[in-house]
């Protein structure tokens, strides 16, 4: 088995190539996945062979387990890669690991070095690797659509909570242009609502690489802007400051998502903010960009916490007096709905300054028309 380990390592970029070659001629999801994320973890795998054929001249299939942590972890490492690489299913997953087994056997008969024993290792590890793989896809696609669900559960109750507020604000006196100023809150929120339920639905079909449908137009988003901060002023008892010079910009937006984004960190800004402070949205057009800063004051999110907070599926749990937890796909999806604009999100928070959020979107990133996103936001 030494000599099959040897030209194992001796070729294993050839074996990679051919490998490639072999999975793009049989897998749909392989034509549109760069090679440097179709290889991923393929290196590491072969390595692993190798290693695992060096030390087990005489393989028993008793061998425990962790004789292979290494193979174990590069599958499980492997299969949540190909989990937020759009188009992947369990069945080309699956044959990705039996195109390699093929290929290996080939370049190992060829050499004369495929032995019974080296055909019973090499079959155990791929198996196991299958078996590993397949586990890591399918558990990451199952905590994708909890968190994207939870999310979206959540997002629902700020325009619910509105249309609520406003239905609780009616009052048998009011003059008609205040009662026709609630109702239109109300059914503006009412409609959100059921746009996050609709999309609440069609989560649970979520399948590898695949995120939200962004719906681009040509919009003016100031009055957007200006909305969502005149509905969290009725909402929040937190006074909401509006700093936006500009009555028009101008460019291609998703205004449903960019509305959607807002409320979750305005929502944030009043949770985890210092109670009775402003929460103060000020809004930069540039030429190309537009920047929203949102600012609360109070405790800083912790310097090690900012590193992950961006993170996909990262969730953390609350600090501080109140002990609130915190959906880490929250920020994941502002970070997704920024990066769909062709922008970026970006965070500083200290004690002396507090904490604010700046969303950054390029005007003309988008052509109109529709839009998936990917779910891997690393």
């Amino acid at each position: 088995m030494q000599k099959a380990a040897t030209v194992l390592e001796n070729k294993k970029l050839e074996i990679i190539d051919i490998w490639v070659e072999k999975v793009r001629e049989a897998l749909p999801a392989s034509v549109q996945t760069p090679d440097p994320v179709l290889r991923d973890h393929l290196p590491l795998l072969l390595d692993d062979i190798g290693n695992i054929l060096k030390r087990f001249e005489n393989f028993e299939f008793s061998s425990e387990l962790s004789n292979f942590d290494g193979m174990l972890d590069t599958s499980l490492g492997h299969g949540r890669h190909r989990s937020t690489s759009s188009g992947y299913d369990v069945e080309q997953v699956l044959k990705e690991y039996i195109i390699l087994h093929k290929v290996i056997t080939k370049e190992l008969r060829k050499a004369n070095v495929y032995s019974e024993d080296v055909a019973d290792v090499l079959k155990y590890i791929i198996e196991n690797s299958m078996l590993y793989g397949i586990v890591a896809f399918v558990n990451s696609l199952r905590e994708v659509q909890q968190k994207l669900t939870g999310v979206l559960a959540h997002d629902i109750r700020n325009p619910a909570s509105a249309a609520y507020l406003g239905i609780g604000m009616i009052k048998q006196d009011d003059p008609p242009e205040r009662f026709e100023k609630i109702k239109e809150m109300t059914r503006k929120s009412l409609k959100r609502s059921l746009g996050l339920i609709e999309e609440l639905l069609e989560s649970v079909k979520v399948e590898a690489g695949e995120g939200i449908t962004f719906h681009f137009s040509e919009r003016e988003l100031a009055k957007y802007i200006k909305s969502v901060a005149d509905d969290a002023s009725e909402i929040y008892p937190n006074k909401i400051i509006l700093n936006c010079k500009e009555d028009e910009i101008l460019g291609v937006f998703d205004t449903a998502m960019i509305r959607r984004i807002l409320e979750n960190i305005i929502n944030n800004a009043v949770k985890y903010g210092e109670r009775g402070t402003p929460v103060t949205i000020s809004v930069e057009d540039q030429q190309e960009k537009v920047i929203i800063n949102i600012h609360n004051q109070g405790n800083p999110i912790a310097h090690e916490d900012q590193k992950e907070i961006f993170q996909f599926l990262k969730t953390t749990n609350g600090s501080g007096p109140r002990e609130i937890k915190s959906w880490g796909m929250g920020l994941t999806l502002v970070n997704s709905v920024a990066r769909a604009h062709g922008g970026s999100l970006h965070l500083k928070s200290n004690k002396k300054e507090g904490t604010t959020f700046s969303i950054v979107l390029d005007k003309t990133a988008n052509e109109p028309g529709k839009k998936k996103t990917s779910l891997n936001f690393s």
